[in-house]
């Protein structure tokens, strides 16, 4: 008999044009005798949504760097901070931001109750205690860390998620003011995310009517936003917004494939972010999706954007023995996408060809 997966959801959700004007109705009401961390996105800095923030004497702001991708050292350095300086833990924590924001909002909310490095907790299931509250606030669509059940961290071995029942959102925030005027390039990496987390959910061992259903109007989403839409048009990024939240939900149902294999190893090995890296290596899998991969380059077209090339060349042979480790260690990636005999398909001579491809 087959065991199935048994999801912890997000909470609560609230959607719609100024929603971001209730986030400090929604944090009071969870306010206890501490006080709430906003990890913010530093790029907001001095800005001002920034500004808007509903933050109050006793709180604390933490701008966060997401230049590189989300970092186990980093989580553990904000949860030391925190408990140093103030002697307790907050009553919450409320990201700002993008996936990294949120993966590293998430990620921080765990280990504010669970003792070690978070590196020991990358994995399923494995933290111990509950998540301190947490909300989500994205301020870019795509990568759909608003509900997913994992936070992404790239750890001192590995690149791997700390994933469970106490990871996902109390309450997301869903404001597609916040993700007007994104520039067009960022728009379309982080968007591009949830394109290809549909077409990797459907085309898998583990696609089912559930998250066949999410993919599937996630994906019309998709091409109505990037063969019809821009960055500054609000319709597009409601519609952006609401694909990015049915795409990580059908993920939550189903896996990623092939694509999301090869992108932990760029980013883990050369530092590639995440969206950036999942259109570098789209764009070379056309074996293996060839209707997506056909419909990713026509809206990478119509966007006019330029996806990186080459950026394996020159790479040392350490570089490309560890960029293949990482992704030929994503077991579950590769069950879902070639099944049980997949080492028969996918080599170690097959993914480094593909690598020196992109």
């Amino acid at each position: 008999m087959n065991i199935l997966k048994n999801i912890q959801l997000v909470n609560k959700m609230i959607f719609g044009a100024g929603s971001f004007h209730q986030l400090g109705d929604i944090v009071d009401d969870k306010r206890a005798d501490s006080f709430m961390v906003f990890l913010v996105d530093d790029y907001f800095e001095g800005k001002e949504l920034a500004e808007r923030t509903p933050a109050r004497d006793q709180d604390r702001i933490l701008f966060v760097n997401v230049d590189e991708e989300p970092k186990t050292s980093v989580v553990d350095d904000l949860r030391d901070a925190i408990l140093q300086i103030t002697g307790k833990v907050p009553d919450g924590v409320i990201s700002i931001g993008g996936g990294s924001v949120m993966d590293y909002a998430k990620a921080l909310s765990v280990m504010l109750n669970n003792p070690g490095p978070s590196s020991q907790y990358q994995g399923l299931n494995l933290a111990q205690q509950p998540s301190v509250y947490h909300v989500g606030v994205p301020t870019l669509s795509g990568t759909g860390a608003e509900v997913s059940t994992t936070a992404v961290l790239t750890g001192p071995e590995k690149k791997l998620g700390i994933k469970g029942d106490f990871t996902p959102f109390h309450q997301i925030v869903l404001d597609p003011e916040l993700i007007l005027n994104v520039p067009r390039n960022q728009w379309f990496y982080t968007g591009m995310d949830s394109y290809i987390h549909n077409i990797e959910s459907l085309t898998g061992n583990y696609s089912n009517a559930l998250s066949d259903a999410l993919a599937h109007q996630s994906l019309e989403l998709c091409r109505q936003v990037f063969m019809y839409g821009s960055p500054d048009d609000m319709p597009s990024n409601e519609k952006l917004m609401v694909a990015s939240l049915m795409g990580g939900l059908s993920l939550s149902y189903s896996e990623v494939g092939i694509c999301h294999a090869f992108s932990y190893g760029l980013s883990y090995v050369l530092g590639t972010h995440h969206g950036v890296a999942n259109c570098i290596a789209f764009n070379q899998l056309e074996a293996y999706y060839p209707e997506g991969v056909a419909e990713f380059k026509a809206m990478v077209n119509k966007q006019d954007i330029e996806i990186p090339q080459n950026i394996t060349a020159g790479i040392s042979e350490a570089q490309m023995e560890k960029m293949i480790d990482t992704t030929l260690a994503l077991e579950h990636m590769w069950l879902h996408a070639l099944g049980e005999e997949w080492r028969q398909t996918m080599t170690r001579d097959k993914a480094r060809e593909l690598y020196q491809q992109m």
